[in-house]
């Protein structure tokens, strides 16, 4: 009896003192996160575009290639391949995709491979708002950011901060300039091939 009282009472000291770690933690990583609410406000910088009376493009203008589109202008299929490759569970977790971090973990663990398990909000997350660095406090910061902006955005809105902000390579930023870079069309004229 009086080991089982030891016991229960050493694990409620170890469960308060780890509550108590874990706060601190969370507070110091809390207390200077950036302001996710500019996002409601977010203009990319976009190109400046010339075009001839007949409508073709003279020249472009810009630090980065990015034109922005509204989501409802970007084709389904699309929409569809993204996040089929990206984040397949996006209408289903809530900014972190717990599925995808114990599947990462134990690839990881197994392979020795850097599997990564971000979903599209927190991509949305360290690109607009924090850096890249590779650190365990940044992923933290990433992951609370993603919750809240989740909690304050519709999906629609998130998704489409992430289509028009991604860098795709070759100088594009965003789906409409990849389209253009690499396959020199709008984003209607997309097929699926």
């Amino acid at each position: 009896v009086m080991f089982l009282g030891f016991a229960f009472g050493s694990a409620v000291v170890l469960f308060l003192v780890a509550s108590a770690v874990a706060g601190v933690v969370l507070w110091n990583v809390t207390k200077d996160l950036p302001d996710y609410e500019v996002l409601a406000k977010y203009e990319p910088p976009v190109m400046t575009r010339i075009h001839a009376n007949d409508g073709s493009l003279i020249a472009e203008y810009a630090r980065e290639r990015r034109i922005f589109v509204p989501l409802n202008t970007v084709p389904k299929i699309l929409i569809h391949a993204v996040l089929s490759a990206e984040d397949k569970n996006f209408y289903k977790h809530n900014g972190i995709d717990a599925q995808g971090v114990v599947r990462a973990i134990v690839n990881n663990l197994k392979t020795g491979s850097k599997q990564g398990a971000s979903t599209i909000t927190q991509q949305v997350a360290k690109n607009l708002l924090l850096s890249s660095e590779r650190t365990f406090d940044r992923k933290l910061r990433e992951a609370i950011l993603a919750v809240r902006i989740e909690q304050t955005y519709p999906k629609t809105k998130i998704l489409e901060l992430y289509l028009n902000e991604i860098y795709f390579g070759i100088g594009s930023y965003g789906i409409a300039a990849a389209a253009l870079n690499y396959f020199d069309k709008e984003l209607k004229e997309l097929t699926l091939e």
